[in-house]
């Protein structure tokens, strides 16, 4: 059996390929959009992939099964869960497709491949049991998906939080309950191949090692030893959970009707400093800047957001730029491919144009440079009654400790929230470190807020006016 695990670095996930040597026939398991990369891997290999697979209707990025049926491959997903939650885009198409309930066996080669209904994180999860017919006729571990990770489990509240679906995070909460009382049922040889690593914002204390085993998991993953109770678990996983970045709701709806197809991808024109200040204007164009934060506040394009071309790439584009909105980029050349890939990722295909860093250098456009202050000044700036203060932590940072004037809204939710922040006065902004902030600064601006962005550590400056929690 061949077996490969592919991962995604800024989205951290995990998709894998696996095939039947003898038979050189592969099948893909929550395969990412741009799908190529996986046929070129299993080309590699003599491995022609006929299947894809995958475990639930995905949050966190668009889904590459759609882009598998155009092109005649199989596709397999679930049919377990509510009727809210079905994959619409396969029922009654021409795709060659195959809806799975608990139990349910299909076989790539030698290698079967079992459903087990694993409902919580979303109705409709179900993972795959995975056995080597050429060398067993029990399994050898299983395709977790976003129900057990490496030192957590997947996350029960994004109906709620990032669906928009009231009520439903404690409800869903007991669902993975049950679920879980199921998996310490397993056996514990079974190898555990998780659809998520550390980084992702699919659970909230994922661990970086990428694999496991289910009896491991059973005896020290921190929220499988939690659920002593139903509501000891209920309490527990929904405790701390961070907002999910805005576009989570977008990809489930998405990848519930059926994502765009992609065909190729989009090839955005190089072009002048002064033609993209002169597009990326209005409500339909967004301008990204996507040099460091030091370099941004020193001097930028008005209206112009941040969303440095690193980890976070993904996150903050997804929260900050709508989809109907065309994109254009400051970028250096041999980037822009790396930023395209990151986009149509999670839906964001109207790329249209970009240039250089160099070019807003060089060129002597107007540049706009925004006031950067260190929390040294902020006691004094609040003291005044002329600011207001945003943390821009996630709300369970926020609760261990804040200036009790602060107002705060997490910053990959700071777009679909803006209003709550006031005009009225010049806008301090802070987060953790700063990094945050910078992004959220930006936003604002381009907004139109007056913003001095607090590039500095917050923890001491908490600590120093007894504002941390627990600290007299």
């Amino acid at each position: 059996m061949f077996f490969e695990q592919i991962f995604e670095e800024k989205l951290a996930q995990y998709a894998y390929l696996i095939g039947c040597q003898r038979s050189g026939e592969a099948i893909v398991v929550d395969p990412m959009r741009d799908i190529d990369r996986y046929e070129e891997l299993a080309a590699k290999h003599n491995l022609k992939i006929i299947a894809a697979a995958e475990t639930h209707i995905h949050a966190d990025y668009l889904s590459g099964l759609r882009e598998f049926a155009e092109r005649g491959v199989k596709v397999y997903a679930s049919d377990e869960g509510d009727k809210d939650w079905k994959y619409e885009w396969l029922k009654g198409s021409d795709y060659n497709y195959q809806l799975l309930k608990d139990g349910d066996e299909f076989n790539i080669g030698n290698i079967k491949f079992t459903t087990v209904y694993s409902p919580g994180h979303t109705p409709e999860h179900v993972s795959y049991l995975v056995t080597d017919g050429a060398a067993t006729d029990q399994p050898m571990g299983i395709l977790s998906g976003d129900f057990v990770f490496v030192g957590d489990v997947g996350r029960p509240d994004l109906l709620e939080t990032a669906a928009g679906q009231v009520g439903a995070m404690e409800g869903s909460a007991k669902v993975l309950y049950q679920s879980l009382e199921k998996f310490k049922q397993m056996p514990e040889y079974l190898q555990l191949w998780p659809g998520h690593g550390a980084g992702s914002a699919c659970g909230k204390a994922l661990g970086a090692v990428p694999k496991s085993t289910v009896g491991y998991e059973q005896k020290f993953n921190t929220s499988i030893r939690s659920a002593i109770s139903e509501q000891d678990f209920v309490d527990y996983i929904l405790d701390g959970q961070p907002e999910p970045p805005l576009y989570f709701a977008r990809m489930k709806r998405d990848n519930k009707l059926g994502p765009k197809v992609l065909g190729e991808f989009p090839s955005p024109s190089k072009m002048s400093i002064t033609d993209i200040a002169a597009k990326a204007q209005g409500d339909n164009a967004v301008l990204i800047d996507t040099r460091t934060r030091t370099e941004f506040m020193m001097g930028h394009l008005e209206g112009s957001l941040l969303a440095t071309i690193n980890k976070q790439f993904n996150t903050i584009a997804g929260s900050y730029i709508t989809e109907e909105q065309d994109i254009y980029l400051i970028i250096e050349e041999e980037k822009i491919e790396e930023a395209v890939v990151d986009l149509i990722r999670i839906g964001l295909d109207n790329i249209v144009g970009f240039t250089t860093p160099a070019e807003l250098i060089e060129n002597g456009v107007n540049l706009v440079s925004t006031t950067t202050i260190n929390f040294e000044s902020v006691d004094d700036l609040m003291s005044t009654d002329d600011y207001n203060l945003l943390d821009v932590r996630k709300k369970s940072e926020f609760d261990q400790g804040h200036h009790p004037e602060a107002i705060n809204i997490s910053h990959t939710r700071l777009l679909d929230r803006i209003d709550e922040v006031p005009k009225d006065k010049p806008v301090l902004v802070h987060c953790k470190s700063g990094n945050r902030a910078s992004f959220a600064s930006a936003l604002l601006e381009s907004k139109g807020y007056e913003v001095q962005y607090i590039d500095d550590a917050v923890e001491p400056w908490l600590e120093k006016n007894n504002l941390l929690a627990g600290v007299k």
